[in-house]
């Protein structure tokens, strides 16, 4: 990969946001988050007995440090790209606050606020326009933003160009030029164009090909050094979290079930759900258990949310407690770092038994929350991929 020589200076963004200094606290800290999508006639799914409205993000809190990278993992359908997009100002929240700064952000954000939060999606080609030259974009953009002079953009879009590692001739290239791991460049170039001061890279890697994964991956580590940047990274892959990211987020059915450091999540983890993820990543070595699922069942569906903890439905030590009781998001005695929304996390646990079949229990019809049942109309797709439009960056995603 060229980068740009080490006393290259790029050019600084005009206006007070590019010169004031941090602030001390949080980069960005979200509470109480929710998102829902209303799907279909209300009064059509009274008469039928179904639900309305759609969770797929429910009472997320969430703090990133500057210069922090924090993986968000979980099965596709738990809502990390709702929710991203709702950090990123992409879509509307129900309810709950963003603090970027310390200063709380609007529904409608202003131009200064949009810049400072930047995403990076799944599909390189689908998220350029493929009727503008990387060139024409990256000016339309910086001159839209004002973020360098008229004179020096075509200069600047040179060195943003250079920064990804790609050459002079990319400029007059259009998108359908360039192969996956080159369109994902130009797609990070654009994010950068703005110096956010977070970037949110939704699933970069899952649409390349595995030898172009670590080009992007180490790329991201590179800017990451070189411009001080906080990153947050979406990703259904620990390996490649563990590689990149200070801290993880486990995500399962709208909510943050558990929060560690990289290296304490994978020698440590609390919550069922996370330690049967660890569990599923492929290994070389034949293990006694061969072909049986780490994690048992499928999710259910977020139109009905199980009663009590979300997980109870395919936990192997779920207790009558956990039908009863919904828990919170609990820090460690012994390491405030390290966080689980679990009642037997950091303390003794029970002993292992078969799931209950997804949907059974109070308040949950068995056949309403299981996505794959097709007696429910309602579930008869992935109603977190399918009929969340927001989420359509999820697809294609394995646990």
């Amino acid at each position: 990969m060229s980068t740009l020589p080490q006393d290259t200076e790029l050019p600084r963004a005009t206006g007070p946001a590019g010169l004031a200094p941090p602030p001390d606290g949080p980069l960005l800290e979200a509470t109480d988050l929710a998102v829902s999508f209303s799907l279909g006639s209300s009064l059509i799914a009274r008469m039928r007995h179904e639900a309305h409205v759609l969770h797929a993000v429910d009472g997320v809190d969430i703090t990133i440090p500057r210069g922090e990278a924090l993986a968000l993992v979980g099965e596709s359908g738990s809502g990390k790209s709702t929710l991203a997009r709702a950090l990123a100002g992409l879509q509307r929240t129900d309810r709950g606050k963003i603090r970027l700064d310390g200063k709380v952000l609007p529904t409608r954000r202003s131009r200064a606020d949009q810049r400072k939060i930047q995403m990076v999606f799944q599909d390189p080609y689908s998220s350029l326009n493929p009727r503008l030259t990387v060139g024409g974009m990256l000016h339309e953009l910086l001159r839209v933003h004002h973020v360098v002079p008229g004179n020096e953009v075509q200069s600047y879009t040179r060195e943003l160009l250079g920064l990804v590692g790609l050459g002079e001739e990319a400029v007059s290239a259009y998108p359908r030029q360039f192969s996956g791991g080159q369109r994902q460049r130009v797609a990070i170039a654009r994010a950068l164009a703005l110096r956010p001061e977070l970037l949110v890279a939704d699933e970069p890697v899952s649409a390349l090909d595995v030898s172009v994964q670590a080009t992007i991956l180490n790329l991201l580590q590179d800017l990451r050094a070189e411009l001080g940047l906080t990153l947050l990274l979406i990703s259904h892959n620990l390996a490649v979290v563990r590689h990149l990211c200070d801290r993880i987020a486990v995500m399962y059915l709208g909510r943050i079930i558990e929060v560690a450091p990289t290296e304490t999540l994978f020698a440590s983890p609390q919550h069922p759900y996370t330690q049967g993820l660890l569990a599923a990543i492929p290994r070389m070595t034949f293990t006694a258990e061969g072909d049986v699922p780490a994690v048992k069942g499928d999710p259910p569906s977020p139109l009905r949310i199980p009663a009590g903890c979300r997980f109870r439905t395919r936990c192997p030590i779920a207790q009558p407690i956990c039908e009863q009781q919904d828990p919170a998001l609990t820090a460690s005695a012994g390491d405030p770092a390290h966080s689980a929304a679990c009642h037997f996390a950091f303390g003794p646990v029970p002993a292992a038994r078969e799931p209950q079949a997804a949907g059974a229990g109070a308040g949950v019809p068995a056949n309403a929350a299981n996505p794959a049942n097709a007696a429910n109309p309602a579930n008869a797709a992935n109603p977190a991929n399918a009929a969340n439009p927001a989420n359509a960056s999820d697809e294609g995603m394995r646990p």
